[in-house]
């Protein structure tokens, strides 16, 4: 499995750029790809999908595992061709001081070789030292070569190649110039989401234009494919409750977008029916599902449009109203909300939680999440741990004091140290779970949906756990 980790020392040092120029020159020249992103981030990975042509997935030790992250590789990966894997933030920044399950640490879980993407502004011979403190940090992580971002012309290019070269014993294996400008916009979450970009097949001559003769794509791949082979165990989900028959509906549109594929695979996978809702263009929700999801996105950019479908949000209102279990993840607890406060202007939403929802100007909550459900609800058996994570603007300003499942032991939640909302068979709250590290949510959701067909047989089944 020829494999490279793409990082950097510091968010924002250009390996996004470099990881989906390299994607497309590959792909134009005929090589397979897939890519992959360390951490939980939506946003990137949809990216890296939309560059690989391929889901990109995400991989995440502190989340998963060290052994799971590298199933999960193998599972997603490919044999030959290249796979590429985008880290974040700096490369050893992690969960704490030792740099614990930080994009070294799952290089290392993957065997995989680093290029280190560097900023090269207003530096030259100090960007070697840089490079060097890396490899004397951890002599164990392979680091292969060199990518150059922010060059400021040929001197200062060859500048910097002699003394990485010399100083580091590794290739410099591009250079990307200070007057090229990135072609991506950015928000308040990050970069804007592909399915809102608009002009795509404009911007992927702009990011070929922007790496083509810049990067030595042979030398790339051939330090990807000096990688040892790589093996590890099968991801088993033979545990998941049947879900032939089942309906599971779920909201993807511009404002609702961010969801893991191996969510909705493992939902597939039990044989439940996924059913796509936009919650931006239909009328109603169907009248089958057994179960509907609410993923992340940004409801905050599109509160005009959502509060202006009303006859949708009636329809969430009374679903919710019967019973229907819907499990709902930030942006998503913010469309069930009763209002949406947005530079300035609120919008009405569903209401089915009477709480209004203000989205502020700094995160409200960033980062790893850990949460122990202490309260039935349809979803999860009280006791059961998950690992998630957050990243919000948005914050509960007023509203009921409501029943939640679970208590805060990590993260920020919904307000004083709980998360999961609970309204009728409804879960609404700011962490987000990826499949593949907490199993039980794939359980619990197609379990909920199979005791809501009980339910609705006999009103005296009850769908808390």
């Amino acid at each position: 499995m020829p494999r490279l980790m793409i990082a950097g020392l510091s968010g924002g040092s250009g390996k996004t750029i470099v990881s989906m120029g390299l994607l497309l020159l590959l792909r134009r020249a005929g090589v397979e790809v897939r890519a992959f992103k360390k951490g939980p981030d939506y946003i990137d990975t949809a990216w890296l999908s939309w560059a690989s042509g391929d889901a990109a997935r995400n991989l995440d030790t502190w989340l998963m595992g060290s052994d799971i992250a590298r199933a999960s590789f193998v599972r997603y990966g490919i044999a030959a061709g290249l796979n590429l894997i985008e880290g974040n933030r700096g490369i050893f920044d992690g969960f704490d001081a030792a740099g614990t399950h930080s994009s070294a640490a799952l290089a290392r879980a993957l065997d995989a070789p680093v290029v280190l993407v560097i900023d090269a502004t207003k530096m030259t011979r100090t960007a070697a030292a840089l490079v060097l403190g890396c490899q004397k940090l951890d002599p164990e992580l392979n680091i292969g070569g060199v990518v150059l971002n922010n060059v400021n012309g040929r001197r200062h290019e060859q500048i910097l190649r002699e003394a990485i070269e010399s100083a580091c014993a590794i290739p410099v294996l591009g250079a990307l110039p200070r007057a090229l400008s990135n072609p991506l916009p950015e928000r308040h979450l990050g970069l804007v989401p592909p399915r809102e970009h608009g002009a795509m097949a404009a911007l992927e001559e702009r990011l070929l234009e922007l790496l083509e003769g810049r990067l030595d794509l042979d030398a790339l791949l051939s330090i990807a494919r000096s990688a040892a082979p790589l093996s590890a165990p099968q991801i088993c989900r033979e545990d998941l409750p049947d879900g032939r028959s089942l309906r599971i509906g779920y909201i993807e549109d511009a404002a609702l977008s961010f969801y893991y594929p191996e969510n909705l695979e493992a939902l597939q996978y039990s044989g439940a029916e996924l059913v796509p809702i936009s919650a931006l263009a239909d009328s109603s929700l169907a009248s089958d599902l057994h179960t509907l999801y609410i993923g992340g996105g940004f409801p905050e950019t599109h509160t005009q449009s959502l509060s202006a479908n009303q006859a949708f949000l009636v329809s969430l209102r009374q679903a919710c109203a019967n019973g229907l279990p819907v499990y709902a993840e930030c942006g998503g607890l913010m469309l069930l909300a009763r209002s949406v406060l947005w530079n300035g202007k609120r919008s009405a939403m569903a209401g089915v939680f009477p709480v209004d929802i203000e989205v502020c100007g700094k995160p409200q909550g960033h980062g790893y999440a850990e949460l122990c459900v202490d309260r039935a609800n349809p979803f999860f058996p009280e006791g059961t741990l998950l690992r998630g994570h957050e990243f919000h603007y948005s914050r509960i300003a007023a509203g009921a004091d409501l029943p939640t499942a679970c208590a805060v032991l990590r993260g920020t939640g919904c307000s004083a140290g709980r998360d999961g909302l609970l309204v009728h068979n409804a879960w609404a709250g700011y962490t987000h779970l990826h499949a593949t590290a907490t199993p039980a949510w794939a359980r619990g959701m197609i379990a909920a949906a199979r005791k809501f067909t009980a339910m609705r047989k006999s009103p005296t089944v009850s769908l808390m756990v």
